[in-house]
Parts: C-alpha cells; sequence; structure tokens
C-alpha cells in the first residue's frame, strides 16, 4: 500500500514554511520557501505523487491566493 504524506503549509506575506509526515508520523521540516506560487509548486512536487498527498494550510489574508 503507498504511503500517504501530509503536508502543512504555514502561510506569510514573504514566506510559507512547509513540513511533512507520513502515516508512521516520522515528520520532516521541509522549509521555507518564497511565498511565490511557482517555488511552492516546485517544493510540493519534490514530495510525491499528487494521489499521495494530503495538504493542509493556514488560510490567513496570506494564504488565500495559495
Amino acid at each position: 500500500m503507498p504511503r500517504i504524506r501530509f503536508i502543512g503549509l504555514d502561510v506569510h506575506t514573504d514566506a510559507t514554511t512547509v513540513a511533512a509526515a507520513v502515516l508512521n508520523w516520522e515528520e520532516r521540516l521541509v522549509g521555507p520557501a518564497a511565498n511565490r506560487m511557482e517555488l511552492i509548486r516546485k517544493l510540493v512536487a519534490k514530495l510525491g505523487p499528487v494521489k499521495r498527498l494530503k495538504a493542509c494550510y493556514g488560510a490567513g489574508p496570506t494564504g488565500h491566493a495559495l
């Protein structure tokens, strides 16, 4: 069974911090990225196939575009 990776994004005006965890709750900080759509997409693409990713983020005023 393929492992699901959970992604959390903490969105701010200048940067977004990304963390990931797999089903056994092994966690890792993927890192901050400039808050630009193309950079966020590139960073998330490195985490695995879209079908195995589940994501959530803070939908404050700086997260709506994401």
